[in-house]
Formats: C-alpha cells, sequence, structure tokens
C-alpha cells in the first residue's frame, strides 16, 4: 500500500511540475509578445511624430492618372514635384507608358506619404508633393531619398527627367545629380538620346537662347519697318500687314472651354504663361 501511494504522489508531482512549467512557458511568451508589441508601438509613434516634423502626410494612392500625377483615395490629385515624364494620355511621347507603368507598379493602392515643398498646388487644382514611400529618418540624407522618394527612384531609374518650377527647388540638385548618371548609363528615356524623350533641366540651353535672338531679331525688324512706314506715310503706296490671329484668353479655365485637351505652341491660343512644364503644349489636363 505504501508503495502505491508513494508512486501516486509522485505521479501528481509530476503533473504539477508539468503543468506550472506550461504555466511559465506561455507567461514568457505572452511577455514576449506583448514586448514586440510595445516596441512595434513604439517606433509607429516614433514615425509619426517623425512625419510630423517633416510635414509627411499620410495618404493611399487609388489610382495613377500618368506617370507624375496620381489620384487619392480622397479624390485628389497629385502631381509630383521636380520631375517630369513623358507624356501618355492626351498626347504620346517616347517612354510615356513605360513610365506610367512604372508609377502604377510602384503606388497604385498602396499607401504614402507627401511632403510640401513650397507651392501648394498648381493652376489645375493638383496639389504639388514630393512622394515618400517610407518615412525617412533625415529627409535631406542622398541615401534616404534614393531609397525612400518615389520622386528620386523615378529619375535614378531613367523613368522622368529633372523639371525645376521656383520656389519648389528643395531636391533639384539631387535630381539632376541622380538624372546626369542616368544619362550616362543610357538609362529608361535616355537610351533615346542626350536629351531623353521629354522636357526637363539637362535639355540644352542654346535652343532657348536661340529662340530669345531670334524674336529680338524679329522685334527690331518689326519696329523699323514701323518706322520707315510712318515717314513714308504721305506717299500713294502703303505697307499693310496682316491682322493679328492670335487667339486670346486670360487662363486656362477659359482656353479648355474652347480647346478641351489644350493647345500646341504653333497654335494661335497658344501662351507660354500656361505651359507651366515649358513642354510646348499648353493647358493640356
Amino acid at each position: 500500500m505504501d508503495e502505491e501511494v508513494e508512486k501516486e504522489n509522485e505521479v501528481k508531482s509530476e503533473q504539477k511540475d508539468v503543468e506550472q512549467k506550461v504555466k511559465a512557458e506561455a507567461e514568457k511568451k505572452a511577455k514576449e509578445e506583448q514586448a514586440k508589441k510595445d516596441a512595434a508601438k513604439k517606433v509607429e509613434e516614433e514615425k509619426i511624430a517623425k512625419a510630423n516634423d517633416l510635414g509627411l502626410i499620410e495618404a493611399t494612392v487609388s489610382r495613377i492618372v500618368d506617370g507624375d500625377t496620381i489620384e487619392l483615395s480622397d479624390g485628389s490629385k497629385v502631381r509630383l514635384v521636380g520631375v517630369n515624364t513623358p507624356e501618355s494620355t492626351n498626347r504620346t511621347e517616347e517612354y510615356g507608358k513605360e513610365a506610367s507603368n512604372y508609377t502604377s507598379s510602384i503606388l497604385e493602392g498602396k499607401k504614402v506619404w507627401l511632403q510640401k515643398d513650397v507651392s501648394d498646388s498648381d493652376r489645375y487644382n493638383r496639389l504639388l508633393r514630393i512622394v515618400w514611400l517610407d518615412i525617412p529618418s533625415d529627409d535631406m540624407n542622398e541615401n534616404e531619398i534614393r531609397a525612400k522618394m518615389f520622386n528620386a527612384d523615378f529619375v535614378i531609374n531613367g523613368f522622368a527627367e529633372p523639371s525645376t518650377y521656383p520656389p519648389d527647388v528643395k531636391y533639384s540638385d539631387y535630381f539632376v545629380k541622380f538624372a546626369k548618371v542616368a544619362r550616362e548609363q543610357n538609362t529608361g528615356l535616355w537610351a533615346f538620346g542626350e536629351n531623353g524623350t521629354t522636357k526637363g533641366d539637362l535639355d540644352p540651353k542654346e535652343t532657348k537662347k536661340t529662340a530669345s535672338s531670334s524674336n529680338t531679331s524679329n522685334s527690331s525688324n518689326n519696329n523699323n519697318n514701323s518706322a520707315s512706314n510712318n515717314n513714308n506715310s504721305n506717299s500713294t503706296s502703303t505697307t499693310t500687314t496682316e491682322p493679328d490671329k492670335t487667339e486670346y484668353f486670360q487662363n486656362c479655365t477659359e482656353l479648355t472651354k474652347v480647346y478641351p485637351n489644350g493647345v500646341a505652341s504653333d497654335h494661335p491660343a497658344y501662351q507660354p504663361k500656361m505651359d507651366r512644364d515649358k513642354d510646348n503644349w499648353a493647358c493640356e489636363r
């Protein structure tokens, strides 16, 4: 009898030890899981605090309008600051579709962080923003910019050219630097030539200077002709000039009522002030 009782007590003791061990392991696991949750919560809180410091706003991309234009879940449209992609909507430029597809593959349906430079929106009421894929610890660190900023990634991989419009110049030097490397390596749109396939900061300046000189020369000739006509005003024959064929619109809102897709630079209604991205097409949608 004593042996049976002793064995029974041993079994009970072993069972108790097992139960205590299981309980201890469960408690340890629960503490570890809670510690992980607390750590993750702390990291998230730190990220949010950092985002607030940098002026970053969380958003979700619902649709890609064009390579450099996206639409958010709240219906707002965002134009990427400091870059310009080949057109792929109303007009098409070489490598435009590839740029648009790349934007879709990276951003569509994803959470992003938006950062304003100086300007809030453009004439089309699109928000002008830098798009971050993750919150940087230092938004001016080149490695962080390369790894986490979509605008920069776009230029690095040759889907966009740098396109600077003051006062939004915070990252322009980086974009130009990245583009020069992409051009040297014939990456993306740079494989089609040293000027890429759309307008950007690396386009040759001589073209603009030549056009400016031509305009100045024409203006001078017109002034001389005008003076000559005045001197001969008493003669029986007079020189007549063709009437001005320019169509004038106060702004793009007025122009697009008549020309919904905008107008090219050779159109009578074209005005440089309405061609913000300097691609020789005014008021494009």
